[in-house]
């Protein structure tokens, strides 16, 4: 499974997503992911995540210090089978770019957090340390709800087989 996370410029929500799930992942023997982030916008190509994002997932055990903002490039609407947003608004650009039969793996990540308060991630850039928590706290019930529907969906493969 590849899973593509997208935020605005790849520097916060996403590329907390991306370590998020690849921490959560990592637990769960037997299950193979690439998982990656990108942006809609070309605002930090090449940067690291905001040192807040990188501070607040820190403290939940999670590195994103390797990580680098790029921008979603074509190819990825091929490569990846679901690819997540942040927002309506980059569901929206990612929507409009993709080729037609990639849009039905186009969806927004907290989808998989039904009892979210919420249907979007909130950006966090212009505001302080808490929002960053919020970022963490939302993307942790779509992680958990989305790796439980992809457990789900390979134990059923393997009674059938």
């Amino acid at each position: 499974m590849r899973i593509l996370f997208v935020c605005m410029g790849n520097i916060c929500r996403s590329p907390t997503a991306e370590g998020l799930f690849k921490h959560i992942a990592a637990s769960c023997a037997g299950l193979q992911f690439e998982v990656d982030s990108a942006g809609t916008h070309d605002y930090h190509v090449g940067e690291a995540p905001d040192k807040r994002a990188i501070a607040a997932a820190r403290q939940r055990g999670i590195d994103l210090t390797g990580l680098r903002a790029r921008l979603v490039e074509p190819g990825d609407f091929e490569r990846f089978d679901l690819i997540l947003a942040m927002d309506r608004e980059n569901l929206s650009i990612l929507q409009q770019r993709a080729p037609a039969h990639a849009r039905e793996r186009i969806k927004l990540v907290l989808d998989f957090a039904p009892d979210a308060h919420t249907r979007e991630v909130p950006d966090p850039y212009y505001g302080g340390p808490k929002g960053f928590e919020e970022v963490l706290d939302l993307l942790e019930q779509a992680s958990q709800g989305l790796m439980a529907q992809l457990l789900a969906q390979t134990n059923d493969r393997r009674r059938m087989a």
